[in-house]
């Protein structure tokens, strides 16, 4: 399987980091990763079954994360102002919103001269993927949202536990990191599937290894936040969706994976048994065919179309 080296891309005014597996010739399949992850997340045999079956894939680092453009100078809101934001739902000023994350991967696709694609995302990937659905649906080939939302605050909220642990600042010391990371994917792993503490682990380091940016990532969650609810543009997205949802999800709880599903005439539905707010390796296989049963579908109906 052919894996690129790291590259770096112009986009959006900003450098993204990227790297791809497979041929040029297929056609591409975009991977958005979530809040505070970088591509890595996106395990390298994940991407190369995605890869096998036909696709060129690229992963990248979203801005203020990984080896992309960390937006130093960006004001960044204090924690006690997200937690108000979140919990009250008041106004939130951040320097970015998720429509801007979603510009930056059309600019990535843009200075690779990708004129369209099929775009991943997970968790907060799948709310950029949502934004790039809503603007640049003829950019689009088909759009997958993984245990993501839409934002309506009115669905039903993860525990108070889990929301404090998302917003605890992350160590920069490697081994406090390292176990901070084996610690909140336990957390979020669920009990259903066995948790790889060896797969996190070496995440973790691969991470610190490339950089940590504790204010990077808060930079993402208010880009989160101060971006509200996708609801009524969804209903006006055109582009075929595909919704996947774990019916153990701590985090984003499946009612969120549902209402996604019901905003975007015509998407699909896809729960995963037991899966929690992270992709175990043993239930790759049923996302990866479900995510290509979706793309070759929608390639035969452009062709029925024509």
């Amino acid at each position: 399987m052919t894996k690129t080296d790291e590259r770096f891309a112009e986009a959006n005014g900003i450098r993204i980091a990227y790297d791809t597996f497979g041929k040029p010739a297929d056609p591409p399949l975009l991977l958005v990763m979530g809040l505070g992850m970088q591509m890595l997340a996106w395990d390298d045999l994940f991407c190369e079954r995605l890869a096998i079956k036909g696709y060129w894939v690229i992963r990248f680092d979203n801005r203020d994360i990984g080896r992309s453009s960390i937006l130093e100078s960006a004001m960044t809101p204090g924690i006690w102002q997200m937690i108000s934001a979140g919990l009250f739902h008041r106004p939130l000023s951040a320097p970015y919103r998720l429509k801007d994350m979603a510009a930056d991967a059309l600019g990535l696709m843009d200075a690779m001269d990708i004129r369209a694609a099929h775009v991943v995302g997970a968790s907060m990937g799948g709310m950029i993927a949502q934004e790039m659905a809503i603007r640049y649906s003829s950019r689009l080939l088909t759009m997958t949202s993984i245990m993501s939302t839409t934002g309506d605050t009115r669905l039903q909220n993860a525990s108070l536990k889990i929301r404090l642990q998302l917003l605890k600042r992350s160590p920069v010391e490697k081994h406090a990191y390292e176990e901070h990371i084996v610690s909140l994917f336990k957390l979020l792993n669920g009990s259903y599937y066995p948790f790889d503490e060896t797969r996190y682990r070496r995440l973790a380091a691969d991470i610190f290894k490339r950089g940590l940016h504790p204010e990077g990532i808060a930079r993402q969650l208010a880009a989160v936040i101060a971006s509200g609810s996708r609801k009524e543009k969804l209903f006006e997205v055109i582009t075929p969706a595909l919704i996947i949802h774990g019916d153990a999800d701590p985090l984003i709880p499946l009612a969120h994976g549902q209402a996604t599903a019901d905003a975007i005439p015509e998407a699909k539905l896809h729960i995963v048994h037991g899966m929690g707010h992270t992709m175990p390796e043993a239930a790759w296989p049923e996302i990866i065919d479900t995510i290509i049963r979706h793309a070759a579908a929608a390639s035969i109906s452009r062709l029925v179309c024509i």
